[in-house]
């Protein structure tokens, strides 16, 4: 694996050869064809919550039953193994692939954290050494028949989210935003990258769209309101919805421990629920034309 040994923790492996390339494509290939529909949850800044509603569009629609899996294409900086509490790194399976780590909820995760002996570690890798990575994460792990497969890629429109357009056939990009002008004026950039590689866009979600006070449980809007559904109009995408900044989400990711609680027990939790139906819902649309 590309991270177990020095060379590749700092991007100097041996260079591929033509027939390993085409080889790993196509494994990368049939094991995506078991995975029904895969959705590539991204951003065009950082800080905007991205990696949180990665986790919580995963738990989500395992909690509703659904066959999930969870892959941290975050290189540099992979936070979902920590925000779901696991540790430990990943073994190879029955069939000689990459096991996945069992998540909440039956959910499968796989990140770059679990191939390394020193989770603090950085990853030095230039732009070849990630697509590899990528290929093989998406070519090796054994996810098995899923309904679903998030993938959580880094901020911005670089390396990572140009390999999994690349690679991983009908994926569909969900776009990561906050109401304020400078994180819309970034996302308007991503929505124009997925159109240039032609990756299709699921729909944009506006997260901390406000503060929900813990006190009285009153509505705090720290940035302006409503950006991410103008933005989505004008761009002319799908808004799937938006979501409160609660604290105890922060927190449960700093303990590793996410949020659960019925559907309508919060704010946020009622928002998540109608997030969900937006995504299964036009998931069930795309399915249908094909």
């Amino acid at each position: 694996m590309v991270a177990d040994d020095k060379a590749g923790q700092t991007g100097r492996g041996r260079s591929e050869t033509l027939a390993e390339v085409w080889e790993a494509e196509l494994k990368a290939k049939e094991r995506l064809e078991l995975i029904r529909h895969k959705l590539l949850v991204m951003s065009g800044k950082g800080g905007v919550g991205k990696s949180t509603v990665a986790v919580y569009l995963a738990l989500g629609l395992a909690r509703r039953g659904h066959a999930v899996g969870l892959l941290d294409v975050d290189l540099h900086g992979p936070d979902i193994a920590r925000m779901l509490g696991l540790k430990g790194r990943l073994h190879m399976g029955p069939e000689g692939g990459i096991q996945p780590q069992s998540g909440p909820d039956n959910l499968k995760v796989v990140s770059i954290e679990g191939l390394l002996t020193d989770r603090d570690a950085p990853v030095i890798w230039r732009g070849p050494m990630k697509h590899k990575a990528i290929r093989q994460f998406l070519g090796e792990v054994e996810w098995g028949r899923l309904d679903y497969l998030v993938i959580d890629s880094p901020p911005g429109t670089g390396d990572e989210p140009m390999s999994v357009a690349q690679v991983v056939a009908g994926v569909r990009a969900v776009i990561v935003t906050t109401p304020q002008e400078v994180a819309l004026a970034d996302v308007r950039k991503a929505i124009n990258f997925c159109r240039h590689v032609n990756l299709a866009v699921l729909g944009l979600v506006e997260n901390m769209s406000c503060l929900i006070c813990p006190h009285c449980g009153g509505e705090i809007h720290l940035f302006r309101q409503g950006g991410g559904r103008r933005t989505a109009a004008a761009m002319g995408i799908p808004f799937l919805g938006s979501l409160p900044f609660d604290l105890r989400v922060m927190e449960g990711g700093d303990r590793g421990a996410p949020l659960a609680e019925a559907p309508e027990a919060s704010p946020f939790s009622r928002a998540l629920a109608a997030l969900l139906d937006q995504v299964e819902a036009r998931c069930r649309e795309s399915g249908e034309q094909k």
